[in-house]
């Protein structure tokens, strides 16, 4: 029969295992890198973060055509997810990850319908870091997942659409099916967001 003492040592043990895997499992949005440039390092380990939605052949002007279609997943960071959850807002240093990958219609025993290609045709980052941009928020391209980011000009489309179109702190929440209710809940939607969404009620 095992003594107490031992049975402590082992649920230690365990307890240390579990936290070291935990924590090599989940990378920290603190790993963030910058080089000497202020250029963004591409986050590696972003698909083992929380998967928030796929959106399919999006687009926010009527005018684009994209020639193909394509699937873009979202990932943010874990500890920004868990304050979310808590809050029904981001916290400083969030990291929301947008991947781009083309639709493959047919291959193996798929007949209909589409599912996503292995190749990204590209990952753009919206990071939240208040010290470091005097909008709070900065977003990245990566064309080329080897190669450094520079952020993306503040006077770019991408910052005021945002601004005037996303339900939750510049980010469009309104699309991420399971924290749009959180945000309901906890009263965070923003005041554009609202008034958009009702005029688009009003028009039904």
């Amino acid at each position: 029969m095992i003594s107490k003492t031992k049975l402590l040592l082992l649920v230690a043990a365990v307890l240390l295992f579990a936290a070291a895997f935990g924590s090599s499992r989940t990378p920290s949005s603190s790993n963030l890198e910058y080089n000497s440039d202020a250029q963004l390092k591409f986050p590696e380990h972003y698909r083992e973060w929380v998967y928030l939605t796929t959106g399919f052949d999006m687009s926010y002007s009527p005018a684009m055509q994209m020639g193909h279609h394509m699937f873009d997943n979202v990932f943010v960071n874990p500890e920004a997810y868990k304050a979310f959850v808590e809050t029904g807002t981001w916290p400083d240093k969030t990291v929301l990850v947008l991947e781009g990958r083309g639709a493959e219609g047919k291959g193996s025993i798929n007949k209909s319908g589409n599912y996503q290609g292995t190749e990204t045709m590209g990952v753009e980052v919206h990071v939240k870091d208040e010290a470091r941009f005097p909008g709070k928020w900065a977003f990245f391209g990566f064309d080329d997942e080897k190669k450094p980011a520079k952020m993306i000009a503040t006077t770019a489309n991408c910052y005021s659409c945002h601004v005037d179109h996303a339900a939750v702190d510049t980010t469009f929440v309104q699309f991420y099916p399971t924290l749009l209710p959180i945000a309901k809940g906890k009263g965070t939607l923003s005041a554009a967001y609202q008034k958009e969404l009702a005029e688009g009620q009003k028009e039904k």
